[in-house]
């Protein structure tokens, strides 16, 4: 059976509950990533964070702000620049993600992993080992590869 640990990757780009929106941003765009796990001190995973999770967050609502003595209406374009504005400098505490966090162990057969993402829609799932200590991280992409690989190589 294969197991986690053949397929996922262990040079792991990691963020603490800390680390500003802005830096978050700047470390998914240099690392050409969609997601990162939170952890602590001692690398034990506290959350995770995407890119999903910052788009959901600075999603304008199109709302409209009343003065005293005047309606004025915000378009999109201002909200969402202005929620950049002032979420930029936040900590990723604010919107990660703390609760239904999955995760797998190195040693879990690999249909644990390919069941989180067919079920819950995720894109990558972080791998801890019994301490709760980040290992890993185990993407849709590394399975896909494995698999379409796998299928051209048995050809």
């Amino acid at each position: 059976m294969m197991k986690v640990k053949e397929f996922m990757i262990t040079d792991v780009v990691t963020v603490t509950k800390e680390t500003s929106i802005k830096r978050l941003l700047e470390i998914l765009v240099t690392n050409k990533i969609g997601g990162v796990p939170v952890v602590d001190a001692e690398n034990k995973l506290q959350g995770m964070i995407t890119d999903g999770d910052v788009i959901r967050y600075l999603q304008p609502k199109g709302r409209t702000v009343y003065d005293m003595f005047t309606l004025i209406l915000v378009s999109e374009k201002e909200d969402l620049q202005h929620k950049l504005e002032y979420a930029i400098d936040h900590h990723v505490d604010k919107i990660m993600r703390k609760k239904e966090i999955f995760t797998v162990n190195p040693n879990d057969d690999l249909e644990a992993a390919t069941s989180i993402f067919s079920k819950y829609r995720f894109k990558k799932i972080p791998v801890v080992d019994d301490s709760n200590k980040v290992s890993g991280v185990i993407s849709r992409g590394d399975v896909i590869r494995y698999i379409s690989t796998k299928l051209i190589s048995d050809k």
